[in-house]
Protein backbone atom coordinates (compact mmCIF):
# COMPACT_ATOMS: atom_id res chain seq x y z
CA UNK A 1 0.00 0.00 0.00
CA UNK A 2 1.26 3.42 -1.19
CA UNK A 3 1.90 6.31 1.83
CA UNK A 4 -0.04 9.54 1.04
CA UNK A 5 2.71 12.44 0.76
CA UNK A 6 4.24 13.72 3.56
CA UNK A 7 3.87 17.44 5.04
CA UNK A 8 5.73 19.68 6.79
CA UNK A 9 4.72 19.47 11.09
CA UNK A 10 3.04 22.97 10.58
CA UNK A 11 0.58 21.42 8.15
CA UNK A 12 -0.47 18.33 10.90
CA UNK A 13 -3.43 18.04 12.57
CA UNK A 14 -3.36 17.47 16.03
CA UNK A 15 -4.94 18.02 19.43
CA UNK A 16 -3.94 21.32 20.09
CA UNK A 17 -4.59 23.23 16.76
CA UNK A 18 -8.21 20.96 17.22
CA UNK A 19 -8.79 23.02 20.17
CA UNK A 20 -7.30 26.18 19.36
CA UNK A 21 -10.41 26.10 16.37
CA UNK A 22 -12.96 25.62 18.77
CA UNK A 23 -13.28 21.70 17.16
CA UNK A 24 -14.95 19.40 19.48
CA UNK A 25 -14.71 15.69 19.43
CA UNK A 26 -11.78 14.93 17.71
CA UNK A 27 -11.08 11.59 18.84
CA UNK A 28 -11.82 8.20 18.08
CA UNK A 29 -14.40 8.08 21.21
CA UNK A 30 -15.87 11.71 20.12
CA UNK A 31 -19.80 11.91 20.18
CA UNK A 32 -21.00 12.69 16.24
CA UNK A 33 -23.04 15.34 15.03
CA UNK A 34 -26.24 14.72 15.56
CA UNK A 35 -27.50 14.02 11.99
CA UNK A 36 -29.88 16.40 10.11
CA UNK A 37 -32.38 16.42 7.38
CA UNK A 38 -29.62 15.60 4.47
CA UNK A 39 -27.94 12.78 6.71
CA UNK A 40 -30.15 9.84 4.52
CA UNK A 41 -29.71 11.49 1.17
CA UNK A 42 -27.45 13.75 1.40
CA UNK A 43 -27.21 17.64 -0.17
CA UNK A 44 -28.68 18.58 -3.40
CA UNK A 45 -25.87 20.37 -4.46
CA UNK A 46 -21.54 20.37 -3.88
CA UNK A 47 -20.65 21.44 -0.65
CA UNK A 48 -18.62 24.60 -0.47
CA UNK A 49 -15.79 25.46 1.39
CA UNK A 50 -17.75 27.52 4.00
CA UNK A 51 -20.64 25.30 3.97
CA UNK A 52 -18.41 22.17 5.59
CA UNK A 53 -18.00 21.08 9.13
CA UNK A 54 -15.64 23.82 11.16
CA UNK A 55 -13.57 20.63 12.27
CA UNK A 56 -13.07 19.60 8.29
CA UNK A 57 -11.46 23.09 7.28
CA UNK A 58 -8.26 22.31 9.14
CA UNK A 59 -7.48 19.12 7.55
CA UNK A 60 -8.68 20.04 4.08
CA UNK A 61 -6.67 23.34 3.85
CA UNK A 62 -3.70 21.30 5.28
CA UNK A 63 -3.97 18.17 3.47
CA UNK A 64 -5.23 19.67 0.14
CA UNK A 65 -2.75 22.54 -0.07
CA UNK A 66 1.27 22.45 0.20
CA UNK A 67 2.57 25.59 2.23
CA UNK A 68 3.70 26.92 -0.95
CA UNK A 69 0.58 27.23 -2.64
CA UNK A 70 -0.62 28.31 0.47
CA UNK A 71 1.87 31.06 0.72
CA UNK A 72 0.92 31.95 -2.71
CA UNK A 73 -2.50 32.07 -2.38
CA UNK A 74 -2.01 34.32 0.84
CA UNK A 75 -0.11 36.94 -1.61
CA UNK A 76 -2.46 36.72 -3.98
CA UNK A 77 -5.83 36.86 -1.65
CA UNK A 78 -4.08 39.45 0.85
CA UNK A 79 -3.86 37.62 3.86
CA UNK A 80 -0.81 36.40 6.08
CA UNK A 81 0.00 39.71 7.18
CA UNK A 82 -0.56 39.00 10.89
CA UNK A 83 2.48 39.48 13.28
CA UNK A 84 3.56 36.45 14.42
CA UNK A 85 6.80 35.66 16.24
CA UNK A 86 6.21 31.48 15.80
CA UNK A 87 5.79 29.63 13.18
CA UNK A 88 5.16 31.35 9.90
CA UNK A 89 3.60 28.22 8.55
CA UNK A 90 1.56 27.75 11.69
CA UNK A 91 0.25 31.53 11.46
CA UNK A 92 -0.96 30.91 7.54
CA UNK A 93 -2.47 27.88 8.40
CA UNK A 94 -5.05 28.77 11.52
CA UNK A 95 -5.51 31.88 9.73
CA UNK A 96 -6.74 29.94 6.71
CA UNK A 97 -8.99 27.96 8.33
CA UNK A 98 -10.16 31.03 10.25
CA UNK A 99 -11.23 32.64 6.85
CA UNK A 100 -12.43 29.36 5.58
CA UNK A 101 -15.31 29.42 8.52
CA UNK A 102 -17.82 31.76 6.32
CA UNK A 103 -18.40 33.07 2.64
CA UNK A 104 -15.47 35.69 1.74
CA UNK A 105 -13.15 36.56 -0.24
CA UNK A 106 -10.56 34.43 0.83
CA UNK A 107 -13.05 31.55 1.13
CA UNK A 108 -14.11 32.06 -2.39
CA UNK A 109 -10.47 31.88 -3.87
CA UNK A 110 -9.39 28.87 -1.55
CA UNK A 111 -12.42 27.55 -3.02
CA UNK A 112 -11.86 28.01 -6.97
CA UNK A 113 -8.03 26.69 -6.80
CA UNK A 114 -9.35 23.64 -4.92
CA UNK A 115 -12.22 22.76 -7.40
CA UNK A 116 -9.71 23.77 -10.48
CA UNK A 117 -6.33 21.59 -8.89
CA UNK A 118 -8.73 18.56 -7.94
CA UNK A 119 -11.16 18.82 -10.79
CA UNK A 120 -10.09 15.19 -12.28
CA UNK A 121 -10.85 13.64 -8.80
CA UNK A 122 -13.92 15.87 -8.42
CA UNK A 123 -15.21 14.76 -11.46
CA UNK A 124 -14.39 10.87 -11.03
CA UNK A 125 -16.76 11.10 -7.48
CA UNK A 126 -19.42 12.48 -9.13
CA UNK A 127 -19.99 9.62 -11.41
CA UNK A 128 -21.06 8.15 -7.64
CA UNK A 129 -24.53 8.77 -7.41
CA UNK A 130 -25.15 7.42 -3.40
CA UNK A 131 -23.34 7.63 0.24
CA UNK A 132 -22.34 3.81 -0.06
CA UNK A 133 -20.28 4.37 -3.37
CA UNK A 134 -18.57 7.43 -2.25
CA UNK A 135 -17.73 5.25 0.89
CA UNK A 136 -16.35 2.68 -1.23
CA UNK A 137 -14.09 5.00 -3.33
CA UNK A 138 -12.27 6.74 -0.61
CA UNK A 139 -11.39 3.61 1.20
CA UNK A 140 -10.04 2.42 -2.35
CA UNK A 141 -8.19 5.70 -2.95
CA UNK A 142 -7.01 5.44 0.79
CA UNK A 143 -5.75 1.97 0.47
CA UNK A 144 -3.83 3.16 -2.94
CA UNK A 145 -2.05 6.22 -0.83
CA UNK A 146 -4.17 8.61 -2.58
CA UNK A 147 -5.27 11.25 -0.08
CA UNK A 148 -5.64 14.84 -1.00
CA UNK A 149 -7.88 14.83 -4.20
CA UNK A 150 -10.42 12.01 -2.72
CA UNK A 151 -10.55 14.05 0.84
CA UNK A 152 -11.73 17.43 -1.62
CA UNK A 153 -13.81 15.10 -3.77
CA UNK A 154 -15.34 13.05 -0.62
CA UNK A 155 -15.94 16.25 1.57
CA UNK A 156 -17.86 18.38 -1.32
CA UNK A 157 -19.58 16.01 -2.90
CA UNK A 158 -23.26 16.35 -3.16
CA UNK A 159 -24.32 12.29 -1.80
CA UNK A 160 -21.53 11.97 1.04
CA UNK A 161 -23.59 12.01 4.36
CA UNK A 162 -22.01 13.54 7.13
CA UNK A 163 -20.79 10.02 8.65
CA UNK A 164 -18.70 9.55 5.17
CA UNK A 165 -17.39 12.74 5.93
CA UNK A 166 -16.69 12.07 9.20
CA UNK A 167 -14.81 8.74 8.54
CA UNK A 168 -12.70 10.68 6.21
CA UNK A 169 -11.82 13.02 8.87
CA UNK A 170 -11.13 10.13 11.25
CA UNK A 171 -8.71 8.43 8.79
CA UNK A 172 -7.12 11.85 7.92
CA UNK A 173 -6.67 12.19 11.57
CA UNK A 174 -5.14 9.22 12.27
CA UNK A 175 -3.14 9.07 9.01
CA UNK A 176 -1.56 12.18 11.00
CA UNK A 177 -0.77 10.47 13.56
CA UNK A 178 1.15 7.93 12.18
CA UNK A 179 2.62 10.28 9.89
CA UNK A 180 3.89 12.20 12.95
CA UNK A 181 5.05 9.32 14.81
CA UNK A 182 7.42 8.06 11.85
CA UNK A 183 8.93 11.01 11.20
CA UNK A 184 11.97 11.81 13.13
CA UNK A 185 12.74 7.67 12.54
CA UNK A 186 12.63 8.82 8.79
CA UNK A 187 13.99 11.90 9.38
CA UNK A 188 17.40 9.74 10.45
CA UNK A 189 16.48 6.93 7.83
CA UNK A 190 16.76 9.56 5.46
CA UNK A 191 20.18 11.25 6.76
CA UNK A 192 21.84 7.66 6.43
CA UNK A 193 20.61 6.91 3.48
CA UNK A 194 22.03 10.30 1.90
CA UNK A 195 25.36 9.57 3.75
CA UNK A 196 25.29 6.11 2.06
CA UNK A 197 23.25 7.35 -1.09
CA UNK A 198 26.83 9.83 -1.21
CA UNK A 199 29.23 6.93 -0.10
CA UNK A 200 28.22 5.05 -3.11
CA UNK A 201 27.91 7.58 -5.53
CA UNK A 202 31.26 8.44 -4.75
CA UNK A 203 32.47 4.77 -5.04
CA UNK A 204 30.29 4.50 -8.08
CA UNK A 205 31.98 7.51 -9.22
CA UNK A 206 35.85 6.20 -8.73
CA UNK A 207 34.73 2.46 -10.01
CA UNK A 208 33.62 3.99 -13.14
CA UNK A 209 37.27 6.46 -13.55
CA UNK A 210 39.00 3.28 -12.89
CA UNK A 211 36.87 1.37 -15.19
CA UNK A 212 36.97 4.11 -18.12
CA UNK A 213 40.91 4.30 -17.56
CA UNK A 214 40.70 0.38 -18.03
CA UNK A 215 38.79 0.61 -21.25
CA UNK A 216 41.03 3.19 -22.93
CA UNK A 217 44.25 1.49 -22.13
CA UNK A 218 42.56 -1.74 -23.83
CA UNK A 219 41.02 -0.50 -26.68
CA UNK A 220 44.60 1.64 -27.08
CA UNK A 221 46.43 -1.81 -27.38
CA UNK A 222 43.67 -3.27 -29.49
CA UNK A 223 44.52 -1.17 -31.67
CA UNK A 224 48.44 -1.62 -31.20
CA UNK A 225 47.42 -5.52 -31.80
CA UNK A 226 45.54 -4.53 -35.04
CA UNK A 227 48.31 -2.45 -36.25
CA UNK A 228 50.52 -5.07 -35.43
CA UNK A 229 47.83 -7.77 -37.41
CA UNK A 230 47.48 -6.03 -40.43
CA UNK A 231 51.41 -5.29 -40.93
CA UNK A 232 52.08 -9.56 -40.66
CA UNK A 233 49.02 -9.54 -43.47
CA UNK A 234 51.10 -7.44 -45.03
CA UNK A 235 54.76 -8.71 -44.56
CA UNK A 236 53.00 -12.64 -45.10
CA UNK A 237 51.32 -10.81 -48.84
CA UNK A 238 54.61 -9.54 -49.46
CA UNK A 239 56.23 -12.97 -48.79
CA UNK A 240 54.01 -14.95 -50.44
CA UNK A 241 54.19 -12.61 -53.64
CA UNK A 242 58.33 -13.12 -53.12
CA UNK A 243 58.02 -16.64 -53.09
CA UNK A 244 55.62 -17.11 -56.18
CA UNK A 245 58.39 -14.82 -57.72
CA UNK A 246 61.37 -17.27 -56.41
CA UNK A 247 59.18 -20.34 -57.55
CA UNK A 248 58.92 -18.84 -61.00
CA UNK A 249 62.80 -18.28 -61.03
CA UNK A 250 63.91 -21.45 -60.09
CA UNK A 251 61.51 -23.40 -62.46
CA UNK A 252 63.24 -21.02 -65.78
CA UNK A 253 59.23 -19.86 -66.38
CA UNK A 254 60.20 -15.98 -65.86
CA UNK A 255 63.41 -16.47 -68.04
CA UNK A 256 61.33 -17.68 -70.75
CA UNK A 257 58.81 -14.90 -70.60
CA UNK A 258 61.41 -12.09 -70.06
CA UNK A 259 63.25 -13.47 -72.80
CA UNK A 260 59.57 -13.48 -75.10
CA UNK A 261 58.79 -9.58 -73.72
CA UNK A 262 62.74 -8.67 -74.70
CA UNK A 263 61.97 -10.12 -78.60
CA UNK A 264 58.77 -8.00 -78.35
CA UNK A 265 60.13 -4.90 -77.36
CA UNK A 266 63.04 -5.04 -79.84
CA UNK A 267 60.61 -5.54 -82.33
CA UNK A 268 58.76 -2.39 -81.03
CA UNK A 269 61.78 -0.59 -81.53
CA UNK A 270 62.77 -1.81 -84.22
CA UNK A 271 59.71 -0.20 -85.92
CA UNK A 272 59.39 2.83 -83.84
CA UNK A 273 63.41 3.43 -85.25
CA UNK A 274 61.69 3.00 -88.84
CA UNK A 275 58.96 5.09 -88.07
CA UNK A 276 60.93 7.94 -86.83
CA UNK A 277 63.05 8.02 -89.67
CA UNK A 278 60.35 8.41 -91.89
CA UNK A 279 58.82 11.07 -89.92
CA UNK A 280 61.96 13.00 -89.84
CA UNK A 281 62.22 12.62 -93.50
CA UNK A 282 58.86 13.49 -93.96
CA UNK A 283 59.13 16.53 -91.70
CA UNK A 284 62.16 17.78 -93.81
CA UNK A 285 60.34 17.78 -96.94
CA UNK A 286 57.48 19.00 -95.15
CA UNK A 287 59.60 21.93 -93.95
CA UNK A 288 60.90 22.03 -97.77
CA UNK A 289 57.64 22.36 -99.00
CA UNK A 290 56.49 24.89 -97.12
CA UNK A 291 59.49 26.69 -97.57
CA UNK A 292 59.48 26.58 -101.45
CA UNK A 293 55.67 27.78 -100.95
CA UNK A 294 56.29 30.72 -98.87
CA UNK A 295 58.81 31.66 -101.56
CA UNK A 296 56.42 31.36 -104.58
CA UNK A 297 53.77 32.85 -102.22
CA UNK A 298 56.11 36.01 -101.52
CA UNK A 299 56.73 35.93 -105.34
CA UNK A 300 53.14 35.66 -106.43
CA UNK A 301 52.27 38.59 -104.14
CA UNK A 302 55.22 40.97 -105.05
CA UNK A 303 53.71 40.07 -108.57
CA UNK A 304 50.46 40.86 -108.09
CA UNK A 305 51.62 43.83 -105.72
CA UNK A 306 53.25 45.49 -108.66
CA UNK A 307 50.32 44.78 -111.24
CA UNK A 308 48.25 46.71 -108.92
CA UNK A 309 50.66 49.85 -108.09
CA UNK A 310 51.30 49.59 -111.63
CA UNK A 311 47.42 49.46 -112.41
CA UNK A 312 46.64 52.15 -109.96
CA UNK A 313 49.21 54.44 -111.38
CA UNK A 314 47.53 54.25 -115.05
CA UNK A 315 44.14 54.74 -113.52
CA UNK A 316 45.31 57.47 -111.38
CA UNK A 317 46.02 59.65 -114.59
CA UNK A 318 43.71 60.78 -116.44
CA UNK A 319 43.19 60.32 -120.48
CA UNK A 320 45.48 63.05 -121.56
CA UNK A 321 48.38 61.55 -119.53
CA UNK A 322 47.98 58.24 -120.63
CA UNK A 323 47.76 59.95 -123.92
CA UNK A 324 50.78 61.40 -123.26
CA UNK A 325 52.75 58.24 -121.90
CA UNK A 326 51.82 56.10 -125.33
CA UNK A 327 53.01 58.78 -127.51
CA UNK A 328 56.60 58.93 -125.91
CA UNK A 329 58.60 60.99 -123.77
CA UNK A 330 59.29 63.70 -126.09
CA UNK A 331 55.42 64.34 -126.88
CA UNK A 332 54.85 64.14 -123.09
CA UNK A 333 57.92 66.68 -121.92
CA UNK A 334 56.00 70.11 -123.08
CA UNK A 335 52.53 68.94 -121.60
CA UNK A 336 51.16 70.77 -118.78
CA UNK A 337 49.86 67.49 -117.17
CA UNK A 338 52.65 66.02 -116.71
CA UNK A 339 54.70 66.20 -113.42
CA UNK A 340 56.35 69.31 -112.20
CA UNK A 341 59.26 67.36 -110.59
CA UNK A 342 61.22 66.82 -114.01
CA UNK A 343 64.41 65.45 -112.19
CA UNK A 344 64.33 63.26 -109.39
CA UNK A 345 67.31 61.91 -107.33
CA UNK A 346 66.29 58.06 -106.71
CA UNK A 347 69.37 56.85 -103.78
CA UNK A 348 69.30 53.24 -102.91
CA UNK A 349 67.03 50.60 -104.31
CA UNK A 350 67.74 47.69 -106.55
CA UNK A 351 70.66 47.88 -108.80
CA UNK A 352 69.39 44.98 -110.81
CA UNK A 353 65.96 46.70 -111.27
CA UNK A 354 67.76 50.59 -112.25
CA UNK A 355 66.97 49.64 -115.92
CA UNK A 356 62.72 49.22 -115.08
CA UNK A 357 62.87 52.37 -112.58
CA UNK A 358 64.15 54.60 -115.73
CA UNK A 359 62.12 53.50 -118.04
CA UNK A 360 59.11 53.66 -116.29
CA UNK A 361 60.21 57.11 -115.25
CA UNK A 362 61.09 57.98 -119.13
CA UNK A 363 57.41 57.31 -119.86
CA UNK A 364 56.86 59.77 -117.44
CA UNK A 365 58.68 62.01 -118.65
CA UNK A 366 61.22 62.13 -116.01
CA UNK A 367 64.80 62.14 -115.41
CA UNK A 368 66.00 59.56 -113.29
CA UNK A 369 69.39 60.08 -111.78
CA UNK A 370 70.69 57.13 -109.27
CA UNK A 371 72.54 56.62 -106.36
CA UNK A 372 73.77 53.44 -104.33
CA UNK A 373 73.49 54.70 -101.58
CA UNK A 374 76.96 54.29 -100.56
CA UNK A 375 77.79 50.83 -101.66
CA UNK A 376 79.94 51.74 -104.29
CA UNK A 377 79.35 55.55 -104.89
CA UNK A 378 80.67 58.00 -101.99
CA UNK A 379 78.05 59.59 -100.03
CA UNK A 380 80.19 63.16 -100.61
CA UNK A 381 78.31 63.28 -103.96
CA UNK A 382 74.95 63.56 -102.48
CA UNK A 383 74.97 67.00 -101.89
CA UNK A 384 75.76 67.53 -105.48
CA UNK A 385 72.59 65.40 -107.05
CA UNK A 386 70.61 66.51 -104.01
CA UNK A 387 70.97 70.29 -105.09
CA UNK A 388 70.83 69.23 -108.99
CA UNK A 389 67.51 66.89 -108.58
CA UNK A 390 64.07 68.42 -108.00
CA UNK A 391 62.53 65.89 -106.16
CA UNK A 392 64.71 62.91 -103.82
CA UNK A 393 63.28 59.70 -103.89
CA UNK A 394 64.86 57.16 -101.12
CA UNK A 395 63.07 53.80 -100.13
CA UNK A 396 63.94 52.99 -96.34
CA UNK A 397 64.06 49.20 -96.83
CA UNK A 398 66.91 49.11 -99.29
CA UNK A 399 69.14 52.01 -97.97
CA UNK A 400 72.14 52.01 -95.43
CA UNK A 401 71.53 53.77 -92.11
CA UNK A 402 73.92 56.35 -92.84
CA UNK A 403 72.90 56.92 -96.43
CA UNK A 404 69.68 57.19 -94.83
CA UNK A 405 70.59 60.06 -92.77
CA UNK A 406 72.95 61.94 -94.94
CA UNK A 407 69.67 62.17 -97.75
CA UNK A 408 67.46 63.42 -95.09
CA UNK A 409 70.18 66.05 -93.66
CA UNK A 410 70.79 67.52 -96.88
CA UNK A 411 67.12 67.60 -98.04
CA UNK A 412 66.49 69.63 -94.82
CA UNK A 413 69.37 72.19 -95.39
CA UNK A 414 69.16 72.96 -98.99
CA UNK A 415 64.79 72.53 -98.58
CA UNK A 416 64.99 69.68 -101.41
CA UNK A 417 61.62 67.88 -101.13
CA UNK A 418 61.92 64.16 -100.15
CA UNK A 419 59.92 61.24 -100.01
CA UNK A 420 60.99 58.06 -97.89
CA UNK A 421 59.09 55.21 -98.70
CA UNK A 422 58.80 51.14 -97.89
CA UNK A 423 59.47 48.85 -101.29
CA UNK A 424 62.73 48.91 -103.33
CA UNK A 425 60.55 46.85 -106.05
CA UNK A 426 59.28 48.49 -109.69
CA UNK A 427 55.75 48.21 -107.53
CA UNK A 428 57.15 50.43 -104.88
CA UNK A 429 58.32 52.91 -107.40
CA UNK A 430 55.25 53.17 -109.08
CA UNK A 431 53.30 53.84 -105.92
CA UNK A 432 55.94 56.47 -105.05
CA UNK A 433 55.55 57.95 -108.16
CA UNK A 434 51.65 58.02 -108.18
CA UNK A 435 52.34 59.82 -104.40
CA UNK A 436 54.65 62.44 -105.90
CA UNK A 437 52.48 62.98 -108.58
CA UNK A 438 49.60 63.91 -105.93
CA UNK A 439 52.19 66.15 -103.98
CA UNK A 440 52.77 63.37 -101.57
CA UNK A 441 56.40 64.05 -99.53
CA UNK A 442 57.99 63.81 -96.07
CA UNK A 443 60.52 66.21 -96.51
CA UNK A 444 59.18 69.22 -98.25
CA UNK A 445 60.52 72.66 -99.31
CA UNK A 446 58.82 75.90 -97.80
CA UNK A 447 57.03 77.11 -101.28
CA UNK A 448 55.52 73.15 -101.10
CA UNK A 449 52.75 71.65 -99.56
CA UNK A 450 52.31 69.77 -96.50
CA UNK A 451 54.43 67.48 -95.64
CA UNK A 452 53.68 64.01 -95.01
CA UNK A 453 55.37 60.55 -93.24
CA UNK A 454 56.49 57.61 -94.97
Amino acid sequence: MCLPEARPPAQTLNPLQALLQGEQGIGPLARLPEPGPEAGNGPQRRLKLWDLEEKLHCPVIGTCISMAELDKLARKLGFGHRQNTGNREFSLHVEAVGHSRQRNSVAEGLQRYLDRKYHAWVERFAKHKTDAQVRAQWQDCLLRGEVAGPLWAVCTHKAASASTRQLAYEDIHMLSHQIGAGQAADAHRLQYLEQEHARLQAEHKRQEQARLAESTALQRELAQARARLLQQDAQLQTMEALQARLERFESGTAMVEMGQRLMQLQDSHDKLSAITRRMWELERNLKDAREEATRIAQERDEALTEREALEQLLHALDPQERMCMEAGSEACAGCENALSSRCILYVGGRASLMAQYRQLADRLGITLIHHDGGQEESLSRLPELIRGADVVLCPTDKISHNAYYHVKAHCKRVGKPCLFYKGGGVSGFAVAMARLSRGEFSLSSPRLGMETDA
